[in-house]
């Protein structure tokens, strides 16, 4: 049998090993990316397009750790320093009551032209002053904002790397963590004619925004970081007025609550069918055509929620509240009495006016402050317009991995685009990952229009596997008599 025990000297070996020491982002999707931050007393590389959001993440983090209790300088190299403070003020970032404090300084160098055209300018001079301003205020972080701006001074390729070369010494010297900002090129692979920082660099990291379905994101990658292990994907993040929000997809352990009590799903008559109604913390399909009574369902299960003291989410794709609750009213499904009463919360919004990371935060952010036990999304075939399949597939599953972990039931409603929903039953690919599926469909006997009803899965329930006609009238959803209950055992 071969040993795996370490002999004694390749212990000895491993307990001199020193784990890289880190600067945390205060960010805390980025924290996890980067496995806790930034390395500690080195240089990390910040680069992207135009509108990409570098300028925008790196003030952050200097910033947010200047607030945490570590002092910093920030260096412009392109905008001046009021400018750059006017900007972090719009995002809640007080610069100049953290400068007064002596927990930061902005310093926008003034660069002698005429010693440049000369060959006399060198940063020799800048570091000096970088480094008596470093003292003074205790600052062990630096930002260089477009150090590329500051290269292009120099006309030689040669001495473009020695002064570089020269600024990473500086920094090893002092022990200074660097965080540094640089624009990419436009095939986004390098540092616009500075390749050699991402090699001098001990950390890169790339930004960049591109449009799908004329949706646009910004992502972010992680493309080296020396001594340390990191999340290789791409993140796509968004910029809000609390600055910026990753929610890495990497993070979507399957770490899900079991399905939990049965609750009812609005009708005596459609809980019999469901096998009992559907299971707190379960995810629930409602599938069919146009007019089938998909929202109706819906509204009908919030309405029983809501009076048993049970708080409800709705996300609506496709109508306001306002028409929402009328249209329901007809049917004598009364929601306006749960708004009131805070058990029920409308969330609107056009699928394309945003991209999933916005859709998201903006329905995470609800969640955290309403803790609704339900949720409802009404339609996922909407979703779509989010910019593609696999954008609206996206949205879809992280929502579903999110009410999962937190115990919340999610209801979502599915417009199929044939005569044959059991066929086409989520429309975005999620159909094997939810636990009950119910199909609804047109149905005529003879001369008479009707609807029907299909429980074609429930999990963990002995529910009916046959179509069951129903009415929607002005008293709500009527179900024949002759459909009522359950018609055999299917798990």
């Amino acid at each position: 049998m071969v040993s795996i025990h370490p002999a004694p000297d390749q212990k000895m070996s491993e307990s001199r090993v020193r784990l890289l020491d880190k600067l945390p982002t205060h960010i805390p999707g980025l924290d996890l990316i980067l496995d806790g931050g930034i390395p500690e007393d080195r240089m990390t590389i910040l680069s992207g397009g135009p509108g990409s959001g570098k300028t925008m993440l790196a003030l952050e983090i200097f910033y947010r750790n200047a607030a945490a209790g570590t002092p910093g300088l920030m260096v412009c190299f392109e905008e001046g320093g009021e400018a750059v403070r006017i900007n972090a003020l719009t995002m809640g970032w007080d610069l100049n009551a953290m400068e007064e404090a002596g927990k930061l300084a902005v310093i926008h160098p003034e660069i002698d032209y005429r010693a440049i055209r000369g060959g006399e300018f060198s940063i020799e001079g800048l570091l000096a002053v970088l480094a008596g301003k470093a003292q003074e205020i205790g600052a062990r972080f630096i930002l260089i904002d477009a150090l590329d701006v500051l290269l292009r001074l120099f006309n030689d390729p040669e001495r473009q790397m020695d002064e570089c070369w020269n600024l990473n010494r500086w920094l090893n010297a002092n022990g200074m963590t660097a965080l540094v900002t640089a624009k990419l090129s436009q095939s986004f692979h390098s540092v616009e004619k500075y390749d050699f920082l991402d090699y001098l660099a001990d950390c890169v990291i790339y930004l960049d925004q591109r449009i799908d379905g004329q949706v646009m994101t910004r992502r972010l990658r992680v493309v080296k970081y020396r001594g340390s292990g990191y999340s290789s994907n791409e993140h796509p993040f968004i910029i809000t007025r609390d600055g910026l929000v990753l929610m890495p997809v990497t993070s979507a352990a399957l770490n899900h609550k079991p399905l939990g009590q049965v609750i009812s799903a609005g009708m005596a008559t459609l809980d019999r069918i469901m096998g009992g109604g559907y299971r707190q913390g379960s995810t629930v399909l409602i599938s069919g055509p146009t007019g089938s009574g998909k929202t109706t369902f819906s509204s009908l299960f919030t309405q029983a929620a809501c009076r048993r003291g049970e708080r409800v989410q709705y996300v609506s794709f496709e109508e306001s509240p306002e028409t929402l609750i009328i249209g329901m009213k007809s049917m004598n499904i009364d929601l306006a009495p749960h708004v009131a009463e805070q058990n029920l919360r409308f969330l609107t919004a056009m699928p394309e006016a945003m991209g999933v990371e916005e859709h998201l935060y903006r329905i995470f952010s609800s969640m955290e402050e309403f803790r609704p036990s339900h949720h409802i999304v009404d339609a996922v075939s909407a979703a779509v317009r989010m910019g593609s399949e696999k954008a609206a597939f996206n949205f879809m599953v992280r929502l579903m991995d999110e009410c999962k972990k937190n115990g919340i039931t999610c209801i979502y409603t599915n417009q199929t685009s044939s005569r044959a929903p059991v066929d086409e039953i989520s429309g975005v690919g999620i159909s094997s990952l939810i636990d009950t599926a119910v199909i609804l469909d047109y149905d005529r006997k003879g001369d008479i229009f009707g609807r029907s009803v299909l429980a074609l899965k429930s999990r963990g329930a002995s529910h009916s596997h046959r179509f069951h006609r129903f009415h929607i009238t002005d008293q709500g959803i009527l179900m024949d008599e002759d459909d009522d209950g359950a018609g055999g055992d299917a798990r």
